[in-house]
């Protein structure tokens, strides 16, 4: 006959184990876990990587980078580039991490095209273990700071990683950087790559960061897994005006200068539904 509460008890245990070993791996401290709580759906947003400036009238939420802080008065994302190297860091890696830098078999770095990123490399649990302690000490730097949540970019980097990388070394690594983001009280949020909302909402995001979803016809991949906890970004007044007919009801959406620029700049756009 089976004990079954000896059973339950056992795989209550396991799970506390594999749950302390997952924080251990993202580099966070020991000690009470703090609430999280999600940015408000539906409430104006203003997208500030570009510089910081006071928010538009009727802003609610706002996305800055870590480097700057966070708004007063409206609840602030922490954005961070959590797969690719931020411009201006590179040799900050090359000389502290060189080992988690993606290369190929020529040893040449792999870069993004479009941004002239280098990637990071995901690829062993080793590897994406010390990645989660570096990029986990920027997101407590950002909960230090007064940040709410934090944007972890370029999830998406495995298909700009001539297949070296893979969906499943993203998500693994999203899971340490979704504990450790929990553990510092942040929420956390998916930014793009609407294909793996669902494995992501698993994962344990809690909202999403969308770029473009009506330009690419995406936003309802998002709102299938994430309600009105989707935060639009459109870089192009076509696809703002898509955004405000089909999801502007429902969902935070805002129209940005692909620079995002402060007020001022000659590029600077800013526009709401």
């Amino acid at each position: 006959m089976i004990d079954r509460s000896r059973s339950g008890t056992r795989r209550a245990l396991s799970a506390v184990i594999v749950l302390a070993a997952t924080l251990v791996a993202a580099g966070v401290p020991a000690g009470g876990v703090p609430d999280v709580v999600a940015p408000p759906g539906n409430a104006g947003v203003d997208y500030q990587l570009g510089a910081p400036y006071p928010p538009p009238s009727g802003v609610r939420v706002v996305s800055r980078d870590r480097s700057a802080r966070p708004a007063p008065g409206v609840y602030t994302i922490c954005y961070v580039n959590a797969y690719q190297t931020q411009p201006g860091e590179l040799g900050w890696w090359r000389a502290h991490h060189d080992d988690l830098l993606l290369h190929d078999a020529d040893g040449n770095e792999v870069v993004d095209p479009d941004w002239g990123e280098v990637l990071l490399d995901t690829s062993t649990a080793a590897k994406r273990a010390t990645l989660a302690a570096v990029v986990g000490r920027w997101m407590h730097g950002c909960a230090r700071d007064g940040f709410r949540a934090v944007e972890p970019d370029n999830l998406d980097s495995w298909t700009r990683s001539r297949r070296l990388l893979d969906r499943s070394d993203a998500l693994a690594y999203a899971g340490l950087l979704i504990a450790r983001a929990h553990a510092d009280g942040l929420a956390i949020g998916q930014k793009n790559t609407a294909e793996v909302s669902a494995a992501g909402r698993r994962a344990g995001f809690d909202f999403a960061v969308a770029e473009e979803c009506a330009e690419y016809g995406e936003c309802g991949d998002y709102t299938a897994v994430y309600g009105d906890e989707v935060f639009v970004i459109e870089y192009d007044r076509a696809g703002f005006v898509r955004a405000c007919r089909t999801v502007g009801e429902r969902l935070s959406v805002v129209l940005r200068d692909r620079e995002v620029t402060a007020p001022g700049s000659a590029s600077y756009v800013h526009d709401a539904c």
